[in-house]
C-alpha cells in the first residue's frame, strides 16, 4: 500500500478488523519492523531519523485508555515523564507543563496527583491525548481512540482532537471501525481491505458516492439515526481471506457482488481518478 499524508489534514482509515490497520500505525510509530518498504517522514525514511527525535515529532493514542496509562503512576507523572525522558526543563518546569497540559485537554490541574483508576474512561484518553501532545509533535495516529468510550464521551473526545489539530497544526491518522466518526473528523479517508488500500478519497466525495464495490458494502452497513430513511443493504458473502494466503487476482473478489474473470486473474492498481480520488478496481 502506498499513501501521501499532507500535513495538516486528517486522513482516516477504515475497514474490517485484520484488515492491517493497527499494523500500519504501529509500522508508522516503529513498534512494528516492516517486512519491506519504506515510510517516509518529511522526506526521510523513518530508518534515517533519529530515535529521539522521530519520538518527539510522531505520537500516538492508542485503543484503550484502560490498559495504555500504567496504573501505579498517577496521570501528573504519566505525562511528565515524557519531558523526563527527553530531559525537557527543570523538575518543577515539567511538572507546571504537566499542569497546563491537563487543562488544555479539559482536566483540572489539582487532578495531578490521582490515579488512572480514579478517572472515567473518557477522562481517561483526555489523559493519553495529553500525553501524546507532551512533546508537541506533528503527527499523531489514533488508533481508534473512541471505540472503548460511550457515545456522549466520545463526541467530547473528537471536539478535542478537532479543536487541538485547529490550536496546534496537527497532522492526524484517525483508525476507527466507526465509518459516523470517519466521517465527522477526516479530510480524506482511505478504505483498506487485507492490507491494502482499494480506495481513497475525500472525505464527503467518498460517502456521497462510494465507488468499489467494497466501499458500498462498509457504507450499506451504517445505521441511520432517522427511522424513516431505509438504505439497501449490501451483504457480502463468506469471509474474510487469509492475509498470509490472499487469493489470487483481485483480494475481494471471493466476495464482490460484480466479480469478473479478469478481476479472478489481475490485482488492479490503485488508480488515480478526478476530484483527487483513487480506486483499486477493474470496474474503473
Amino acid at each position: 500500500m502506498s499513501f501521501i499524508l499532507e500535513k495538516g489534514e486528517t486522513l482516516g482509515l477504515v475497514g474490517e478488523s485484520g484488515c492491517g490497520k493497527s499494523t500500519l500505525a504501529k509500522c508508522i510509530m516503529g513498534l512494528e519492523p516492516m517486512t519491506s518498504g519504506d515510510i517516509l517522514f518529511k522526506g526521510a525514511s523513518i530508518r534515517d531519523w533519529d530515535k529521539k527525535a522521530l519520538r518527539r515529532s510522531m505520537q500516538m493514542v492508542f485503543q484503550d485508555p484502560y490498559s495504555s496509562l500504567n496504573p501505579r503512576q498517577p496521570i501528573g507523572n504519566i505525562i511528565k515523564e515524557m519531558y523526563d525522558i527527553h530531559g525537557i526543563g527543570t523538575n518543577a518546569q515539567r511538572k507546571q507543563k504537566a499542569r497546563k497540559l491537563l487543562e488544555r485537554v479539559g482536566l483540572r490541574a489539582d487532578q495531578f496527583d490521582r490515579y488512572p483508576h480514579e478517572f472515567s474512561g473518557g477522562q481517561r484518553q483526555r489523559v493519553a491525548v495529553a500525553r501524546a501532545l507532551a512533546l508537541d509533535p506533528e503527527l499523531v495516529v489514533c488508533d481508534e481512540p473512541v471505540s472503548a468510550l460511550d457515545v456522549s464521551v466520545r463526541a467530547q473526545v473528537l471536539n478535542l482532537l478537532r479543536g487541538l489539530q485547529q490550536q496546534f497544526g496537527l497532522t492526524y491518522i484517525f483508525i476507527s471501525h466507526d465509518l459516523s466518526v470517519v466521517s465527522h473528523i477526516s479530510d480524506r479517508v482511505a478504505v483498506m481491505y487485507l492490507g491494502r488500500i482499494v480506495e481513497l478519497a475525500p472525505s464527503q466525495l467518498l460517502f456521497d458516492k462510494p465507488l468499489h464495490p467494497y466501499t458500498k458494502a462498509l457504507l450499506s452497513a451504517i445505521l441511520l439515526p432517522d427511522p424513516t430513511r431505509q438504505m439497501e443493504r449490501i451483504p457480502l458473502s463468506g469471509d474474510l481471506p487469509s492475509p498470509t494466503n490472499p487469493p489470487k487476482g483481485c483480494p475481494f473478489h471471493p466476495r464482490c457482488p460484480q466479480a469478473m474473470d479478469k478481476c479472478r486473474v489481475d490485482v488492479p492498481d490503485l488508480n488515480a481518478l478526478e476530484n483527487k480520488r483513487y480506486v483499486a478496481c477493474w470496474l474503473y
